[in-house]
């Protein structure tokens, strides 16, 4: 006679182990994505505290998201050979130092220094995290899983503004990055017990260096180009714009000749992972693009404080996870394709309508509702974008699948903030007005290259 308790308690106790991994490796995303916004509204005290001139201020944040953008593909691929556990843990702790190290200098130099070491610290976590998700859960549950972490990737933004303004108008600006000390030491303590167990290292592969060092710095000369537009460059932007691409068509090169290369190139190619890496560049580069214009619009423009323009993006914050999570239902139900046209189209009503009252003028509440709407569609877009470019992956490539999905992510955070930024500098209305267009073309997009029907998870993308 069997008895069917013992069971029940076991299966409760993994699904339980499951949401508090689960917890913790979006725990650890969260600081990585909050630091690419947080430094927005606290930026003029920052650069006047440490003497950072004009030309400088926009490099607090560059400073950050070149290295991250371009050692993800490196990250992932370490993950993949070295096991997920392992890198996860060294990213966590050079990120959790660099963090440390950015709230106490004094200087300028030492202050990008240390935003640097975050980034890299940042591309080493983040595609192990990833991994580690993908390895964890399959099926339904990995749908699930990824639509929190879509939501976390959309609404950490937002948050990251509300943070950054609550911080420099409070404690201050150091506090932006102290937060991530005890956050950063909790979640390593957590990964051995929840998260990952301790995998065997592929030792009869070995990483492909050239492609590594061809890749970080092709996406790394992207990012500092798309940084650098920023500040009203035009030279130097273009002249990293055509390295970066010269030095990624030599690492697309050197991939077709290596037996082991960083990433396959028929993974990049599939459909589900290039319409998903595409729709991520898009959302991000809206998303970021938006706060990045309207945090500028409401303390600049309508003279708001850095803790009242936080608190304005509360209402996004809860917008874009709620996307997220209303996305994360419909995906497994009627598919991404149909989801994303309807996320963006979404968007691009709510970006419009933020263009409408900045023309107008005055009707800040009317900004901030058309901002909400927009965060509710890109919210959605971002679960698209990860379950279309994920769900499938084997596991083997996961790591190389997330490190080439976050390099996306990073690209369209710099795209969004420098090409909306740049339109910006003319016209915040004209900017938001281009945003809404981008919009509504990428729903069209969406709704012609994706997949139609629902993404099966477990399947191995070849072509």
């Amino acid at each position: 006679m069997t008895h069917p308790q013992p069971q029940l308690v076991t299966a409760g106790a993994t699904r339980r182990n499951d949401r508090i991994a689960l917890v913790v490796l979006c725990l650890a995303q969260a600081m990585l994505v909050l630091d690419v916004t947080v430094v927005n509204v606290a930026l003029p005290v920052m650069s006047r505290d440490l003497g950072l001139t004009a030309g400088l201020a926009g490099w607090a944040v560059a400073a950050y998201a070149v290295p991250f953008g371009g050692l993800l593909l490196l990250g992932g691929r370490l993950a993949d050979v070295f096991g997920t556990r392992r890198m996860l843990l060294a990213g966590l702790a050079v990120f959790t130092v660099a963090s440390l190290a950015a709230g106490l200098v004094t200087t300028a130099e030492w202050f990008l220094a240390a935003r640097a070491l975050q980034g890299v610290g940042a591309a080493l976590l983040s595609p192990a995290a990833l991994a580690t998700l993908l390895h964890r859960f399959e099926g339904g549950a990995r749908h699930r899983a990824l639509a929190v972490w879509g939501a976390v990737g959309g609404g950490g933004a937002a948050l990251g503004v509300l943070l950054g303004g609550l911080l420099a108008g409070g404690p201050g600006w150091r506090w932006i990055f102290f937060v991530n000390v005890p956050v950063g030491i909790l979640v390593a303590i957590a990964v051995p017990l929840f998260a990952v167990a301790a995998s065997t290292p592929r030792r009869r592969e070995r990483v492909d260096l050239v492609g590594a060092l061809l890749a970080t710095a092709g996406i790394g000369s992207l990012v500092a180009a798309l940084s650098a537009t920023t500040a009203g460059e035009v030279v130097l932007p273009a002249a990293l714009a055509i390295l970066g691409v010269g030095i990624l068509g030599a690492f697309v090169a050197v991939e077709r000749r290596t037996s082991q290369p960083l990433v396959r190139l028929e993974l990049a190619r599939s459909r589900p992972v290039a319409t998903g890496s595409l729709l991520m560049l898009v959302a991000t580069g809206l998303l970021v693009g938006g706060l990045f214009m309207f945090s500028f619009e409401l303390q600049s423009g309508a003279g708001w404080s850095p803790v009242a323009t936080g608190l304005a993006f509360l209402p996004i914050s809860v917008a874009v996870i709620a996307g997220s999570h209303t996305a994360g239902r419909l995906v497994g139900r009627v598919g991404a394709r149909i989801v994303a046209s309807l996320a963006l189209l979404v968007a691009a009503v709510g970006l419009g309508t933020t263009a409408v009252a900045i023309a107008v003028g005055g009707v800040e509440t009317l900004a901030i509702a058309g901002m909400t709407v927009g965060g509710l569609g890109l919210g959605a877009a971002f679960v698209c974008a990860s379950t279309t470019a994920l769900s499938g992956v084997s596991a083997t490539e996961a790591g190389a699948a997330s490190g080439l999905l976050n390099s996306f992510h990073e690209l369209g955070s710099a795209a969004g903030a420098a090409g909306l930024g740049a339109i910006a500098a003319t016209s915040i209305g004209l900017g938001f007005q281009a945003a809404t267009g981008i919009a509504v073309i990428a729903a069209v997009i969406a709704a012609i290259a994706m997949a139609p029907g629902v993404t099966r998870s477990s399947a191995h993308f070849v072509h």
